[in-house]
């Protein structure tokens, strides 16, 4: 447990760490990867080159000193956060090295004001948050290990199939080359895919799985990024796989990983799942895996996309509503092509609004997921909000903190 000396000049601190939070961010990573750089392979460089992985640990460690009398609440986080961990193969060693560069940098930015005694709490702080990440990510390393099929690291697997699905998405089904037995998943889950691209060597990326988990094989369904510099991280994983990848390639993948996820077997509540873009794939597998295990299910199925040249999954979301009895399906677009309306492309256009999930979803005991682009889960989250949806129904995979959730409705 923590001193309560720690505590409290932990709690004193932080107005000035969250005022300074994205600053040290910064430094740390600059600090850790010229320091460290064999940990750099570890870490999204697009998420890097954005400032999204410097907002996501400044919120990280802003939520963490607010609660630092009462870390229960942080557990959600903390099982988020170990998944990804766990994703990357980060270990225990690894701690040391975050730790080190850690309280480096809030020298760094506080200056003459990071006093030996608050140094030495946050060197406290930290370690006994680290220990709960290692405990945590020790026993899904062991689950990972210990299911039929299971590994730990990464394992060869071949593409048996590739399948454009839109104009910017492609589908690749992979199975295990020694043609072992495939680890289950829980539908929402990702797993990781390690490229060597020279731009960007080792560079794992997450991608989560878009088909049933009672398929025999992995499907991954991934958007081609805009096209960038060379030296640019951002789409250089996309396009690689989309142009250099084929049908009879062997590529390497780490196991089933994320806490984004639906037990099919207990769904008793109308599930309804809302998908913006690319953020289609975890929750078509969450339907899909449903339909296959829990036939009388009720399923709300809302798809917005930009048009039918970008959407993908279109005959796939057509057809639940044939294979599930209590299945309804509602596609959206906001940019509609010439046609789509007339050819019964989509249903409706415009935006998912409040009043469409009033009208079209039992919004009183329904349980929420959705996913998608940010801009779109701020709309989502700001309409649950509207109709008074409880957090506890809620969920949904969000990449950054929380608080960007947030939206102010003029």
């Amino acid at each position: 447990m923590l001193s309560e000396k720690t505590i409290r000049i932990v709690k004193e601190i932080t107005p000035l760490v969250a005022a300074n939070a994205e600053t040290i961010t910064r430094r740390f990573y600059e600090r850790m990867f010229e320091a460290n750089p064999e940990v750099k392979a570890f870490f999204n460089q697009a998420h890097q080159h954005s400032g999204g992985q410097q907002k996501a640990l400044a919120g990280a460690i802003c939520a963490y000193f607010t609660h630092i009398d009462n870390p229960a609440v942080l557990m959600p986080a903390v099982e988020l956060i170990a998944q990804k961990h766990v994703s990357l193969g980060i270990k225990a060693e690894h701690y040391p090295i975050v730790g080190s560069n850690l309280l480096a940098a809030i020298k760094d930015v506080m200056g003459d004001g990071a006093t030996d005694e608050i140094i030495a709490a946050v060197a406290e702080a930290y370690g006994f948050l680290a220990d709960i990440f290692i405990g945590r990510e020790n026993a899904i390393y062991e689950e990972q290990a210990s299911a039929p099929g299971g590994w730990n690291g990464t394992r060869t697997f071949v593409v048996a199939k590739k399948i454009p699905e839109s104009d910017i998405v492609t589908s690749f089904y992979l199975k295990p080359e020694d043609e072992g037995p495939l680890a289950p998943f829980k539908p929402g889950q990702y797993i990781t895919v390690h490229i060597d691209h020279p731009h960007a060597p080792t560079s794992p990326r997450n991608y989560s799985l878009s088909d049933s988990a009672s398929e025999p094989h992995y499907r991954i369904s991934v958007k081609r990024e805009g096209r960038l510099a060379a030296d640019a991280p951002d789409g250089l994983i996309s396009n690689h796989l989309h142009d250099g990848i084929e049908e009879g390639h062997r590529i390497e993948l780490g196991p089933p990983c994320g806490e984004f996820t639906i037990d099919p077997a207990t769904v008793v509540k109308p599930v309804v799942l809302i998908a913006g873009g690319i953020g289609v794939t975890p929750l078509l597998s969450m339907a899909k895996s449903i339909i296959h295990t829990n036939s009388n299910a009720p399923i709300y199925f809302i798809q917005a996309a930009r048009n039918s040249q970008v959407q993908a999954f279109a005959d796939e979301l057509r057809n639940l509503a044939d294979t599930g009895p209590n299945v309804r399906v509602k596609i959206i677009y906001d940019a509609p092509l010439p046609g789509d309306i007339e050819n019964g492309k989509c249903d409706d256009t415009g935006f998912v609004t409040t009043d469409l999930l009033r009208e079209w979803t039992p919004s009183c005991d329904a349980e929420y997921y959705f996913c998608g682009p940010k801009p779109f889960m701020q709309n989502i989250h700001a309409c649950l909000q509207e109709l008074g949806v409880d957090e506890h129904r809620v969920r949904y995979e969000f990449f950054g903190p929380k608080e960007e959730l947030q939206t102010v409705r003029s």
